[in-house]
C-alpha cells in the first residue's frame, strides 16, 4: 500500500506545488505516494462558508470552528484510518528525522494546516491531532510548514530516492551533521579537493568523513552529541 497524504486546507490550490517536482514528483507519478488537498470551506454549511470565529475570552484575530474543521477531519479520515493526524503548529514537538522516518514507513497522514489565530483546542483533543512544528518562528499558516514535512517524509518512502542507501550518510541519520561534499573541477579559486578524497583508499575516505561529520556536529550542533562521561 502505498503512503497516502490527505491536507486539510483554506488554499488547496498551493498543493502540490513543490512536491510534485524533480523526485517526488516522480514518486507520485509512478504510484508509490500520493496527495489531496482537502478545501475547508467546502465542509462548512452556511452560505457564507463560514469556518472561523472570534476567540472566546476576546483578543485579535480569529480561531478555527471545531464543529466545521472536526467534521473534515471524519470525512477525510473515518474510523478506521490508521493515518496519524497531524496539525502544523508553532507549539508543537520539533519535526526530527527519526520522526519523519516512522511516517515514511507508514499508511500516511492527514495534515491539517492552521490559519488565523489556531485551533480550537477540543478539535485538537477530541480527533487526537498530533502537533509537529518545523522550528521556532510563526508563518502566515500551516501549508508551507505541511510541505516541509512531506518533503521530509516522502524522499525516505522506499523507492523515491532510488537506491536503499541513497540517504545513509545524510544529516541527521546516524546522529551527526553530515561530513562536508567536494566534486570536479579539482580547483576551484584555488581552492583544492582534499587529497584523501581523490586518493582511491576507501578506508581513509570513511575515517576521514567520520572525522569531518563529528567534527562540524561539534562546530554547529553540540546538542546532537552525547555527553560527555565527567
Amino acid at each position: 500500500m502505498s503512503f497516502s497524504a490527505s491536507i486539510i486546507t483554506l488554499f488547496p490550490e498551493l498543493f502540490p506545488g513543490p512536491l510534485g517536482a524533480s523526485v517526488l514528483g516522480r514518486g507520485m507519478a509512478d504510484g508509490l505516494w500520493s496527495l489531496e488537498a482537502i478545501q475547508l470551506r467546502d465542509i462548512a454549511t452556511d452560505r457564507h462558508r463560514t469556518v472561523d470565529d472570534t476567540p472566546s475570552g476576546g483578543g485579535a484575530g480569529m480561531v478555527l470552528k471545531p464543529d466545521i474543521l472536526a467534521r473534515a477531519i471524519d470525512t477525510v479520515s473515518p474510523a478506521g484510518d490508521a493515518r496519524p493526524r497531524i496539525l502544523m503548529s508553532p507549539r508543537g514537538k520539533p519535526l526530527t528525522q527519526s520522526r519523519a522516518r516512522e511516517l515514511a514507513l507508514g499508511p500516511g497522514a492527514v495534515i491539517v494546516c492552521g490559519r488565523f489565530e489556531g485551533v480550537d483546542q477540543r478539535v485538537i483533543d477530541g480527533r487526537g491531532l498530533e502537533e509537529i512544528s518545523i522550528g521556532d518562528y510563526v508563518l502566515a499558516g500551516g501549508e508551507v510548514a505541511a510541505m516541509v514535512l512531506l518533503e521530509a517524509v516522502v524522499r525516505l518512502i522506499p523507492g523515491v530516492l532510488g537506491g536503499a542507501d541513497s540517504h545513509a550518510d545524510e544529516s541527521f541519520e546516524n546522529g551527526l551533521l553530515e561530513y562536508p561534499q567536494y566534486t570536479r573541477p579539482q580547483n576551484f579559486e584555488g581552492a583544492e579537493i582534499p587529497p584523501v578524497l581523490t586518493s582511491g583508499d576507501h578506508g581513509k575516505i570513511a575515517r576521514w568523513r567520520a572525522e569531518q561529520s563529528l567534527a562540524l556536529t561539534a562546530k554547529r550542533r553540540p546538542d546532537l552529541l552525547p555527553p560527555q562521561k565527567s
